[in-house]
């Protein structure tokens, strides 16, 4: 289907147009990552019973590998999807993700648990997993250059931020929809219980189809591409004019296990450690990224008054500080305080640099090689997110005391993404027809 693009330049925005972006930036994604995140909380509390021989310790280690097999497959989706994006347009690159990222998870909920197959069943599980992971390789990516691109120079920060809310979208949706799935009898829990989330992920991907398929290219890519500015080979550029922006954004994406702590390994913690109910944990995800969906434009327009940096490394510091608070609130037994302690870690804590962070790295690059850029450097960095949970397990972070494995493991990592914001330049004031030019 073509549309017609709009006669505008970098920078500025067709009436409404930036909007749509945001809008469809927030639908696709939420899509996308309540797969992703419905697969996370069936790690935790699902696969061990469903894909391995016996649920134990062992079983609990290999299902969150499960969960990381999709990190693994994310860097070479960047390189494939990014070269792509900044070659052919960002939409066409984002309706092939959504699709993808929809046919896998619906296979998942289709799939022979291990006494049917036997080990078929966990490969078939990583075979599924793998997809999805090649499919949010470029979804985060594309969606936020596609927003920014279409975005006022003012306000980059405003509607890419909801790209990464539409994110708390899909991760409010998926715990909702796991509640009443963890209530179930064991015999429907393991049965056909947990794969009912998986089937309606069809649903959601049909409505996100139609919004996304009628939004243009943005102005920035449609000019390069008029101007004959397309990169042949955009990972070639990117590696050469932008290597120690890419090895940057790397470093700052080490964040986003704050995420995976919170959303995945916590819920482990809280059920063997601590005993909290499997349905408060779920509770508490719900309540603190309902708030983040507040939280995460008002971070966004703050970055664009007084720029990406101070405001991302406020969240990289906050999450440091607030990861051991949280874990020791789940032990005490006290469900209003862990309420209150999980929606200041996340919606007012994390939430700062997650809102930030697709302005903030998009805006190192330059048009012609952004999608590859923003792909390549967050799905490498995105690995520590994908494998925290399975590191952190085998470290004994699951175990009583171990707090103090989960709140090291967490505060090393958001040190790391703060000093390396603190060596990017600020782009705030930058127009967008001259980011990432040298």
């Amino acid at each position: 289907m073509s549309h017609t693009i709009p006669s505008t330049t970098p920078g500025t925005a067709t009436a409404g147009t930036p909007k749509k972006a945001a809008l469809a930036s927030f639908l696709g994604s939420a899509v996308e990552y309540y797969d992703f995140f419905i697969f996370g909380s069936a790690a935790a509390l699902i696969f061990p019973h469903v894909f391995f021989p016996s649920a134990d310790a062992n079983a609990a280690i290999m299902s969150f590998a499960t969960f990381g097999f999709a990190y693994v497959a994310r860097p070479v989706g960047a390189i494939i999807l990014g070269h792509f994006g900044d070659r052919i347009g960002r939409q066409r690159v984002l309706m092939f993700t959504l699709v993808l990222m929809g046919g896998a998870t619906f296979i998942i909920g289709c799939l022979p648990d291990f006494k049917a197959i036997g080990w078929w069943a966990p490969a078939l599980l990583v075979f599924a997993r793998l997809c999805q992971g090649l499919s949010a390789a470029g979804e985060q990516a594309g969606a936020s250059s596609m927003t920014l691109e279409h975005a006022p120079d003012n306000r980059r920060s405003f509607f890419t931020s909801w790209t990464l809310t539409g994110t708390q979208g899909g991760q409010i949706l998926a715990a909702l929809v796991f509640i009443p799935v963890v209530a179930l009898p064991d015999e429907i829990k393991y049965g056909i219980g947990w794969r009912i989330p998986f089937w309606l992920s069809a649903v959601v991907v049909l409505v996100a189809f139609f919004i996304r398929r009628t939004l243009h290219e943005p102005p920035a890519f449609a000019e390069a591409k008029k101007n004959n500015q397309i990169a042949k080979l955009p990972v070639a550029d990117l590696l050469r004019l932008h290597w120690a922006d890419v090895l940057r954004v790397i470093c700052c994406a080490f964040i986003s296990a704050v995420s995976t702590v919170f959303g995945t390994l916590a819920i482990a913690y809280a059920k063997d450690v601590a005993h909290v109910n499997s349905t408060i944990t779920l509770w508490l995800v719900v309540a603190a990224n309902v708030v983040a969906l507040g939280t995460q434009p008002v971070f966004g327009r703050m970055a664009d008054r007084i720029g990406r940096k101070p405001v991302f490394i406020y969240g990289a510091v906050a999450s440091a500080i607030m990861t051991p608070v949280f874990l020791l609130t789940l032990e005490s037994g006290n469900v209003p305080l862990m309420f209150l302690v999980s929606v200041v870690y996340f919606a007012l804590g994390y939430a700062a640099a997650n809102a930030v962070w697709p302005s903030f790295y998009g805006e190192m690059f330059s048009t012609k090689v952004r999608f590859s850029g923003l792909a390549i450097g967050t799905q490498i960095g995105f690995l520590m997110a994908g494998f925290a949970p399975t590191i952190v397990t085998a470290m004994g972070g699951t175990k009583a005391g171990g707090w103090v494995q989960i709140s090291i493991f967490t505060g090393v990592i958001c040190v790391i993404a703060a000093v390396s914001a603190m060596t990017a330049r600020e782009s705030f004031k930058t127009p967008t027809a001259e980011l990432g030019l040298k």
